[in-house]
């Protein structure tokens, strides 16, 4: 294209100020405002400029581009203020799915924060005194309530009596704070109570979670250091005492939430574990990662042990996660003795590390359902109770609305998990919607089901596109329906 060509078509695009006044343009502003609008319209003139000089544009292309002008407009408004952040249909059966979130909040906890966070609140402020008070009260109170009946069952015997105690003596009292998440949790814990000590820990429990985080790194930046023990398939207790000297200050026990060793295995117990740091004046500390404050055996779930499990058995101190089996907010909590957690509240880490009001509203309004025993209140909990024939009942309605000939749906046996680094060998029976789609792949209709609004989220296997209602909320069956009819028209 020559320049004097190319000078033409420069004198065709109109000004910023000619395009603001066109209706459709200026129509935008009520919505966007003037200034969001002026951006776009120099964004996509400067676009069209680029593309000219470029000479990626003859006169009909112009002239085709310029009739579109003022859609293009609202297009790059949309994409610079829509929300990046927005909802998707979970339909793959991992109930705690990282990379969608985690744990879907109760409606009591979205009112709640609705309720306190739109307005001002009594935050850090006593009102009885009309002074200044602490955030962490908001949650203490329930936990204490929750968590209290760990308590009567530690003393009720010699061999389970807290050093400095005697069986005759009270049972310790428990406290809770909250930082932002489980491995905030635990930065905290090791620094407070062995910043400058050595912490045991087995081989086999030195794990890594999302993110490439991992265990000893977390520990090398708490100040204290890594001792590691026994093997990785077998540990001891005697390892734990061989490995004790006048520089340790905590033994360490991690919970393998996220993967299973099996076979030729041994795992020091947790008894064992508090007997031993009470003898040698030791502390325990447990990180459970997920944590539950139920008994998972009643949902067909093994081997993740509850924060009530370990305290009862006399840990000393346990971190645990607030957006996983807890499904609350993302949160990490540190439940245990009291003047140990008093001693994490005075660490000036802990206002470094400290959670806002939308996390303790969260977080009060998920805890009042477990003190009402309301667990179905709980979307997380309320998944896992799901039976497979209460999921295959929606399947089946689902199914039974396809009426395309191009798209096969049929309701088969699968299974769901928790995800979230929980019970990795726990699974969950369902029924779930198969999907194939004459002339697609499997991976090219569940790109399509992700172009849905709002994007549906689905698992391929096996060259099928596998839809489990599990981790689906009832009111959105429909929303699948209808992305399935645009699928296949």
């Amino acid at each position: 294209m020559k320049g004097a060509a190319k000078s033409e078509l420069f004198r065709e695009l109109p000004s910023v100020d000619e395009l603001l006044h066109r209706p459709t343009v200026a129509s935008l502003v009520s919505s966007h405002g003037t200034a969001a609008v002026t951006d776009a319209a120099r964004t996509v003139l400067a676009r069209l400029r680029q593309e000219v000089a470029s000479g990626l544009l003859d006169e009909p292309a112009l002239r085709l581009a310029l009739g579109g002008v003022s859609d293009a407009v609202e297009n790059h408004l949309r994409q610079v203020l829509g929300h990046s952040l927005r909802t998707v249909i979970n339909a793959t059966g991992v109930i705690l799915h990282t990379n969608l979130g985690r744990a879907p909040l109760a409606e009591a906890a979205l009112a709640h924060i609705n309720e306190t966070a739109g307005r001002f609140s009594n935050l850090e402020f006593e009102i009885d005194a009309g002074a200044r008070g602490k955030r962490d009260v908001h949650v203490d109170r329930l936990f204490r309530s929750l968590l209290a009946e760990s308590t009567a069952h530690v003393g009720t015997d010699a061999s389970a009596v807290p050093l400095g105690r005697s069986p005759a003596e009270p049972p310790r009292s428990i406290s809770t704070i909250v930082v932002n998440n489980n491995a905030a949790a635990v930065l905290l814990a090791l620094n407070t109570l062995a910043e400058g000590g050595e912490v045991i820990v087995s081989r086999g429990e030195l794990v890594e979670i999302g993110g490439s985080f991992r265990i000893p790194d977390v520990m090398a930046k708490s100040g204290a250091t890594l001792r590691e023990v026994g093997t990785t398939n077998r540990t001891r207790v005697g390892d734990y005492e061989e490995a004790i000297t006048e520089r340790t200050r905590l033994l360490l026990r991690v919970h393998r939430s996220n993967f299973e060793i099996t076979g030729f295995t041994e795992q020091a117990p947790t008894p064992e574990l508090v007997k031993l740091g009470r003898e040698r004046g030791i502390l325990l500390m447990e990180d459970l990662g997920s944590g539950a404050l139920v008994d998972l055996q009643n949902f067909g779930i093994s081997g993740e042990p509850s924060v009530l499990d370990s305290l009862r058995a006399g840990v000393d101190i346990v971190t645990y996660s607030g957006d996983k089996l807890l499904g609350g907010p993302q949160a990490g909590l540190l439940s245990g003795r009291a003047d140990l957690i008093a001693r994490m509240r005075a660490n000036s880490l802990f206002r470094a590390l400290r959670v806002d009001k939308l996390t303790y509203a969260a977080l009060e309004a998920t805890l009042l359902a477990y003190v009402k025993r309301d667990h179905d209140a709980i979307p997380t909990l309320k998944m896992m109770r799901l039976t497979k024939e209460e999921i295959g009942q929606r399947a089946e309605a689902l199914a039974g609305q396809s009426r395309s000939p191009k798209l096969n749906v049929k309701v088969t046996d699968g299974e769901s998990i928790i995800g979230g680094g929980a019970a990795p060998s726990s699974v969950l029976p369902t029924r779930m919607l198969s999907l194939s789609f004459v002339g697609l792949s499997a991976d090219e209709l569940a790109t399509r089901l992700r172009a849905s609004d709002p994007p549906i989220i689905a698992r391929v296997e096996q060259g099928r596109v596998l839809l489990d209602l599990r981790t689906v909320f009832a009111d959105q069956d429909s929303m699948i329906a209808a992305a399935l009819d645009r699928v296949a028209s």
